[in-house]
């Protein structure tokens, strides 16, 4: 990717109102962001073209964003990570990852667009 080509943006939510609202938000800031409703989908998509940046709900049904992130990183060791959740339980899930090694930033839900792409460039 050259520097001057929009960064690669996965955008995961099972809700699919909120993740093709970030992707249509980041979209219109200059990334190239595709919404997924799936993990496993964004993990099939990253194995044909990895992102540099992957922004995940937590809490999904099957796999969760901490195992998502965790996963996609394997295949895409340079990609950032930032989750974000509107769930308490979520913080058990952070620190379990964080013993485990994997430290990821957590953005509470909702997310005002402001508020996620200064988190982006901060990643």
């Amino acid at each position: 990717m050259s520097e001057n080509s929009p960064q690669t943006v996965f955008v995961v939510d099972d809700d699919p109102v909120i993740a093709s609202t970030l992707a249509a938000i980041l979209n219109a800031s200059g990334f190239r962001a595709t919404a997924f409703t799936s993990p496993e989908d964004a993990i099939k998509a990253a194995e044909r073209e990895g992102p540099s940046l992957l922004i995940s709900d937590v809490v999904m049904p099957g796999m969760n964003g901490v195992e998502l992130a965790i996963h996609l990183k394997s295949l895409c060791p340079k990609c950032k990570v930032l989750l974000f959740s509107g769930q308490a339980a979520t913080r058990e899930i952070i620190d379990l990852a964080r013993n485990a090694g994997h430290d990821f930033e957590l953005l509470a839900k909702p997310i005002h667009p402001k508020d996620l792409l200064a988190a982006i460039r901060r990643a």
